[in-house]
């Protein structure tokens, strides 16, 4: 008899549920936690999409204070006054965001040591990782960077060897693995503020955002523990994966479009640009990762040939996903039980794509610009979600 080529399933079948020895309530505290990313993503993309990165130059408080100052009045003795005046309409932006990123700090570190109880010393270890970063906060703000440099690496690389040395059968290594990004993607935001919005660094910043929501999307459904058992799962998953690194490259040139301001580079011409089919353009210049240190990068400094040459590739790129995630959702539409993935992924990557062109046609407006960044988190979301669901048959 061949082989089955459908999920097993009966008449009123409901998936066994088969959960990691972790917390009973694991699995409902990392879904809280997706929602959560998801809206830091979200909302961070409103933020540097309406220029408001910038509106506290110091970290992690806003011209010194916990919150964010009411008039400028309260900011015109500060440091940080001298550095950039005082906007109150963006201020609120740049530290709320801030304070939903340190609440989503919390649910990760109560995650990380929920899953590490059951190691060896493993909750005093992710315990004191976690205090030397809070008192290196403590130290930056203080003025101590050296000192307070030190203390962080050293709680990062604390919690990277715990994450190399667990197994990940009771979720210890993800869930450790994701403190630590989370950690590294706080410092991208401080590096964001202090840099002047250096393009390599806000790459990085939603990078690891994304890189942080995807690791919690996996974590939650294996601690959820709903798999779907496939014949096919070996390979599919293998196409997921490369559907994974496409994307995760797409997405790369879309934090670099945006951070060295090249969304309209090519004013509104879709599919030309700047009513040329392949317009003169300047790879080596646009994609230059490194351009030192002290320049303040808001509203860019690359020529237009520079970015005109950012624009090209990331939609030549685009193209490429586009048809590969087209091609993923024909499979999985052919594949009894998987239909409704497939058409999901194909739902999300034409929309995404049409977002894409609205943002060009239409000027890059807000609204559109910050469901572009929400539709790539979605993306993903289905891509991981596969990726952590799919199982051959047990026998």
């Amino acid at each position: 008899m061949s082989a089955p080529t459908k999920p097993i399933r009966t008449a009123g079948y409901k998936p066994a549920v088969h959960r990691p020895a972790v917390h009973r309530h694991f699995h409902r505290l990392a879904w809280l936690a997706v929602a959560l990313a998801l809206g830091v993503i979200v909302f961070g993309a409103f933020v540097r999409l309406s220029n408001a990165g910038l509106s506290c130059p110091d970290w992690p408080t806003c011209y010194g204070r916990a919150t964010w100052p009411a008039v400028a009045q309260d900011v015109s003795e500060h440091a940080a006054s001298a550095i950039r005046p005082f906007e109150t309409h963006k201020a609120w932006r740049e530290q709320v965001h801030r304070m939903i990123a340190g609440l989503l700090g919390v649910l990760v570190l109560t995650l990380a040591l929920l899953a590490a109880r059951r190691r060896t010393r493993g909750l005093w270890q992710v315990a004191f990782a976690a205090v030397l970063v809070a008192v290196a906060v403590a130290l930056y703000i203080q003025g101590q960077h050296a000192s307070a440099s030190l203390l962080a690496v050293t709680g990062e690389a604390m919690l990277l060897v715990a994450a190399w040395r667990w197994s990940n059968t009771d979720l210890s290594r993800v869930a450790v693995l994701t403190l630590a990004v989370i950690i590294f993607q706080a410092l991208l935001g401080m590096w964001t503020v202090t840099w002047l919005l250096k393009p390599i660094v806000v790459m990085g910043h939603l990078l690891g955002g994304l890189t942080t929501f995807s690791l919690l999307v996996w974590m939650a459904w294996r601690a959820t523990g709903q798999p779907i058992q496939l014949a096919e799962a070996v390979a599919m998953r293998r196409w997921v994966i490369l559907g994974l690194v496409l994307l995760a490259l797409q997405i790369a040139l879309g934090g670099w479009t945006s951070a060295n301001y090249a969304a309209l580079a090519c004013g509104n011409d879709f599919p030309q640009c700047v009513g040329q089919w392949w317009p003169a353009h300047d790879f080596r210049e646009g994609f230059v990762l490194w351009r030192g240190i002290g320049v303040d990068y808001e509203g860019g400094i690359l020529d237009g040939q520079s970015r005109i040459a950012i624009q090209l590739a990331h939609r030549t790129m685009a193209l490429v996903v586009l048809v590969y995630l087209l091609w993923l959702a024909l499979k999985l539409l052919r594949t009894p039980g998987m239909r409704g993935w497939g058409g999901l992924l194909a739902t999300l990557a034409l929309a995404q794509v049409a977002l894409g062109i609205a943002n060009v046609k239409l000027g890059l407006p807000l609204k559109v610009a910050v469901m572009h960044n929400a539709g790539a988190a979605l993306l993903l979301f289905v891509l991981v979600s596969l990726l952590a669901r799919l199982r051959a048959p047990e026998h």
